[in-house]
């Protein structure tokens, strides 16, 4: 019994006093097992670095720093562009392309942050200044971002995979749809939105402004078909496709754009570094944390007592859709992912609900 009250009682605290989230999740786990078990305080290290070895983690600082090259590298710029020459001449076309270059963007990237970063540097400044406001900029940029959450190569998705040891190739083939419908979900609100505001229309669309764009950004959109095509043409692994997406991105923003010099390439490695760093430090006190939460039963006394309710799959995902996103305004996604899938997947599993399934919902909430 003080395991279970530990584990729920010491993280809220630590959160109520601003403690950072590694922080939060290991100073917890240390608490558990001094307090509440036999076991020596050395096992937290070797957890901690098993948590950090498994090769699809590998996959996360590569796409984050592809993800930053093509942000500062003009190929992010190239994509707004094309985007825009698209779908101008439509009231509310510059929210429309904001959320349509999230859209690619994250599926180049797979990092919602460099998403945000990315489209909110070169789209913010158009949104507020043309009417938009600064409130609605903030919230279009940032909910569309979070696109990058669903759509391959996610990293959500990567940490997923390997806490609920699913196959990561197929977990991103069924982020594809969800991520591509949330998008027109967005489209249709922003569309309503731009004519009861009365949004300023922008320059029409052309066949030649569409053309002179699309060669523009011929080698940016070519990331995509290098990702995409590699790994469902099963040339490579996704964590393999991570690598060669830093190579080309890196190779197009210096010799084919030349937007960036070799001092800024070692500057971007140094910021996707830092980034990477602390999304790793939270993978691996979180990987501590949720070994304790699996070794003390409780995800079984969860999925017993889920399965006591009776109260069916469907009433049972709503539940855990409510659970999931109301513990997502807290936790970062990766510490949510790594501490809650091991409490939540045996659960949908016990529904008949399959765990690659649930991944798709439990990282859009």
């Amino acid at each position: 019994m003080l395991q279970q009250v530990l584990f729920v009682v010491v993280p809220i605290v630590l959160l109520v006093l601003g403690f950072p989230i590694f922080l939060i999740l290991l100073t917890s786990a240390l608490v558990i097992l001094l307090a509440a078990t036999s076991m020596p305080p050395s096992v937290v290290q070797t957890v901690m670095f098993g948590s950090l070895g498994s090769f699809p983690l590998v996959a996360i600082p590569f796409f984050i720093l592809a993800g930053e090259i093509m942000g500062q590298g003009g190929i992010a710029k190239r994509i707004v562009a094309w985007v825009l020459s698209i779908v101008g001449g439509v009231r509310g076309s510059l929210a429309l392309a904001t959320i349509a270059s999230s859209e690619l963007f994250g599926a180049m990237s797979g990092s919602a942050v460099g998403c945000v970063a990315a489209v909110g540097r070169l789209l913010f400044p158009a949104l507020r200044d043309n009417g938009y406001g600064g409130r609605f900029a903030v919230s279009l940029i940032t909910s569309s971002g979070a696109i990058a959450i669903i759509i391959p190569p996610s990293i959500a998705m990567i940490i997923y995979a390997v806490t609920a040891q699913q196959s990561l190739t197929i977990l991103f083939t069924a982020g594809v749809i969800p991520a591509i419908l949330i998008g027109l979900m967005e489209a249709a609100y922003v569309l309503v939105y731009a004519r009861i505001k009365i949004e300023p229309i922008t320059a029409k669309a052309r066949w030649r402004n569409i053309a002179a764009s699309t060669k523009d950004a011929v080698w940016a959109l070519g990331t995509i078909a290098v990702i995409f095509g590699g790994i469902y043409g099963g040339i490579f692994t996704p964590t393999e496709a991570a690598g060669i997406a830093v190579v080309y991105s890196a190779f197009i923003a210096k010799f084919v754009y030349r937007e960036v010099t070799w001092a800024d390439l070692g500057r971007i490695v140094m910021g996707a570094a830092s980034l990477t760093t602390q999304i790793l430090l939270i993978v691996a006190a979180a990987g501590v944390y949720s070994w304790l939460l699996t070794t003390s039963g409780i995800p079984q006394h969860v999925v017993d007592f889920i399965r006591a309710l009776d109260a069916g799959p469907v009433a049972t995902l709503l539940l855990m859709n409510i659970i999931l996103l109301f513990i997502g305004s807290f936790l970062e996604p990766p510490a949510a992912i790594l501490i809650l899938a091991p409490l939540c997947v045996p659960v949908a599993e016990a529904m008949h609900v399959s765990p690659i399934h649930f991944g798709v919902i439990f990282c859009v909430n």
